[in-house]
């Protein structure tokens, strides 16, 4: 009897759960539940969609074959309600499914601050995380011929999506309550030079240390943003991008444990039998702290989701943890990011930076071993570190040399040289 799969969420770790599946399965039935209308794109990617950059048609990761010749059935706009784990069944707006194995890959869905005067009927107001989002500002700009567009949140969707705007014409205030852009990921001194490259845009102010206390409107449309220092900008256009949480909606009221996302082991398990999660839904092992914690990137849903794929088909992947990792562009500036980046218990780590010529690299040991790195500018052999950080290595011996122009695989110690080059390997 042929292994009914569900899995609800269509965007990477779905997709890569597919492709689990069929490696260990290639009869089951497979049913992928999608709210959105398309068959999968890449949401990195909707910036450069939104700047016009990038065409509809080319946001896909997948190709539309992918579907068919995986023989998977794929229910697009279909939002899951709830979940009956005693009868294994999904429930739909359209209707109930039956599975034997499920993911759960809802991914997450964006915070929203309490601001005085924000509402649902207020035109004007957007979010920035689904392909969607970007064709409803894309569509209000053309239609209201806006100008100046305000972002609240200073993180990597808001930069992002300040970058989209400034492209078409627009002129963007950022608004970030932290002292500094990207405040998770990087340090006062990287953000400062982020910060920099955006204002030479001209097109596009940088505000920290300040929020927005309350939007004026005008017969349903906003006009005004209001900050706690006082201060006033008129606009048709806000953008709130203060964040991102787990969309665990689907599981209340089950017994599924969660705590900020669904807990799994590192089988990508759930509490409940033949339930598993995956994205940035889920909770799962940090290789550097070796904590659980919802890591919201790309490379780690996509892991999660083979992982969970090849599990539920019966075979025995232990997903051994990855930790945070960003690779982007901002304003032309290229920056890599790393694990341990900004660490509170300074006293248990050693730092080395190096800044010169709108180049930044920082370097974050812990007992002679990388945890975390930033570079900013030239990120050149970043993939070295990488490896280094990923399979624990020591780096005494050459610790001097790793701020260098010079440094590369030569550096290495022989033995790590030959795994790289003959076993897994790393980008370098």
């Amino acid at each position: 009897m042929k292994t009914e799969y569900v899995i609800i969420g269509n965007s990477v770790a779905g997709v890569n759960c597919i492709e689990g599946i069929r490696e260990e399965d290639k009869e089951g039935n497979i049913t992928v539940i999608s709210e959105e209308e398309l068959y999968n794109y890449s949401r990195p990617l909707i910036s450069y969609y939104l700047s016009g950059r990038v065409a509809k048609d080319s946001l896909a990761f997948r190709s539309m074959d992918f579907y068919r010749d995986n023989r998977v059935k794929l229910l697009l706009n279909t939002r899951a309600e709830r979940i009956d784990t005693g009868r294994k069944q999904v429930i739909t707006d359209k209707g109930r499914i039956r599975f034997d194995k499920l993911l759960i890959s809802t991914g997450g869905k964006p915070f929203i601050p309490e601001i005085e005067g924000l509402s649902e009927d207020i035109q004007g107001v957007f979010t920035f995380m689904t392909l969607s989002d970007a064709e409803h500002i894309k569509s209000y700009i053309e239609q209201n011929n806006i100008k100046k567009g305000v972002i609240l949140g200073g993180g990597l969707i808001g930069i992002k999506c300040a970058e989209g705007l400034v492209e078409k014409d627009i002129q963007v205030s950022i608004i970030e309550m932290a002292d500094r852009l990207l405040s998770t990921t990087l340090d006062k001194q990287g953000a400062e030079l982020i910060e920099k490259a955006l204002k030479e845009k001209k097109q596009c102010e940088v505000i920290t240390q300040d929020t927005i206390r309350r939007i004026e409107s005008k017969k349903n449309a906003l006009f005004k943003v209001i900050l706690s220092s006082g201060r006033e900008i008129e606009t048709s256009l806000l953008v709130v991008a203060v964040g991102v949480k787990p969309d665990i909606q689907v599981i209340k009221d089950t017994p599924i444990m969660y705590n900020k996302g669904i807990i799994v082991d590192e089988y990508m398990r759930t509490n409940i039998s033949e339930t598993y999660a995956a994205g940035d839904v889920a909770e799962g092992k940090d290789m550097i702290t070796e904590k659980y914690s919802v890591i919201a990137i790309w490379p780690v849903a996509a892991r999660q989701g083979k992982v969970a794929g090849m599990n539920m088909a019966g075979g025995n992947v232990i997903y051994d943890g990855l930790f945070p990792m960003n690779s982007i562009d901002i304003a032309g500036v290229p920056v890599i990011s790393f694990g341990i980046t900004n660490p509170l218990k300074v006293d248990r780590y050693e730092i080395i930076k190096r800044i010169d010529d709108n180049c930044y690299k920082k370097i974050v040991l812990e007992r002679n071993r990388i945890v975390g790195c930033i570079f900013i500018g030239r990120i050149e052999r970043s993939g070295i570190f990488l490896g280094l950080i990923r399979n624990k290595i020591e780096v005494s011996n050459f610790k001097d040399e790793l701020l260098g122009d010079d440094f590369g695989l030569l550096v290495l110690p022989a033995e790590y040289r030959k795994h790289i080059t003959v076993g897994e390997g790393i980008e370098v």
